[in-house]
């Protein structure tokens, strides 16, 4: 018999993660490599927030057990907050707190999912949504977008994708990685689809705050709040927040799939660190300056990115709209020599690993967000540290 189940096996590891821990590696190395590769804020958690987590460490209430659906006051946080940031009304019933924003995915799919339900998902997609499909018994509907729409999903598309087994529909807005943000015409008219096809909607919202130019967020549910009864809201605070590491993320569901999903996280993770979820509070309940602080930066930095990468020979990119990440085509540069060595790659794959090599870049290949040919490069880091990875590719290419 196997020593692993056939369930485990099959998962892939995440992609970006893989990309970070090699560009990690060489740093360790002594090489000076420039990482484009994690989804991560480069700034650090507001002070306030970590003034709440030191004052909770401290408070002997929070070396205990507490609910595994969450703290009272962190529900209530979510539920305000939610309220103020997407005008969607919602009761503490029906919010579960998570161990972060991926935990809060796999759970949504989990609670919602029998074996053979059928998921729709838009590609590109973050890698982590199909194999979250997979470990809930699904199966991911891929429906392939391209830059000529913008990356965006029409609904003769969902029409076309959809059949007797389709359980869920995942909407991603502002999208992971290609940075696209649906104007409030469109996710109506998918929303409407949504509920006249009695399909099911994840709608993961943890970029709803970096949105940039004329693009703004816009909740599904509040477009269209006949929908809310076949929605699950995903969100969690690591990226607006610079809180990637605090693992607090949410799923906001009707009471009945929240209750389903609270036993089983009690029986999976219990509650989340309490210490994390008094900074969560901190956060929630603390404004949105030190947000829309980071939003002007990433802005700033998502501008110079596109540029530079619209520069390099035969590269075409999407200005991001949302998020924080260029996902340009790269598919002209596979099959050519690239560099003095000469090498070439027949795949974004492999063109991942040259650069990397060679110019000590670090991207996430296409292969990963189902869209071959692309690569996702992340502007959460510094503005000398683009200027300086996207012009060593720029060399490496004229060499």
């Amino acid at each position: 018999m196997p020593r692993v189940s056939s369930r485990l096996s099959s998962i892939a590891p995440s992609a970006t993660l893989v990309v970070d821990a090699k560009a990690k590696a060489l740093k360790a190395a002594g090489e000076n490599v420039v990482g484009f590769g994690a989804g991560e804020p480069d700034f650090p958690t507001p002070a306030h927030i970590v003034e709440a987590a030191v004052l909770a460490c401290r408070d002997p209430k929070n070396h205990r057990y507490t609910p595994a659906g969450g703290l009272p006051e962190l529900k209530q946080a979510i539920v305000d907050k939610t309220a103020r940031d997407s005008d969607f009304a919602c009761g503490l019933n029906q919010v579960l707190v998570t161990n972060g924003g991926k935990h809060a995915v796999f759970t949504a799919f989990a609670a919602l999912c029998d074996e053979g339900d059928e998921v729709i998902c838009p590609a590109p997609y973050w890698t982590t949504y199909p194999e979250a499909i997979a470990l809930a018994g699904a199966v991911t509907k891929v429906v392939d977008t391209t830059v000529e729409t913008g990356f965006q999903v029409s609904v003769d598309q969902l029409e076309a994708a959809c059949t007797e087994r389709t359980k869920v529909l995942l909407f991603v807005n502002p999208d992971n990685p290609s940075g696209a943000v649906y104007a409030p015409e469109q996710v109506r008219a998918i929303g409407e689809w949504a509920l006249e096809r009695g399909v099911w909607v994840v709608t993961d919202e943890i970029y709803e705050h970096l949105t940039y130019g004329p693009h703004r967020f816009t909740s599904m549910p509040v477009e269209v709040p006949d929908l809310a009864d076949q929605c699950v809201i995903v969100n969690g605070v690591a990226k607006t927040y610079a809180m990637t590491g605090w693992r607090v993320g949410w799923m906001i569901a009707p009471a009945d799939v929240t209750a389903g999903a609270t036993n089983f996280q009690s029986h999976t993770t219990s509650n989340v660190s309490n210490v994390a979820q008094r900074a969560a509070i901190a956060a929630l309940s603390g404004g949105l300056d030190d947000v829309l602080e980071m939003r002007t930066a990433f802005e700033r930095r998502g501008r110079v990115m596109h540029k530079l990468l619209s520069e390099l020979p035969g590269v075409t990119c999407l200005e991001p709209q949302g998020a924080f990440y260029c996902f340009p085509d790269v598919s002209s540069l596979l099959g050519r020599p690239i560099g003095a060595s000469g090498a070439t790659a027949s795949t974004t794959l492999e063109l991942a690993d040259l650069v990397l090599l060679e110019a000590k870049v670090a991207f996430v290949p296409g292969e990963a967000f189902g869209a071959p040919g692309y690569a996702r490069f992340s502007f959460a880091l510094g503005d000398d540290d683009i200027v300086e990875g996207i012009g060593r590719i720029a060399t490496l290419l004229a060499s």
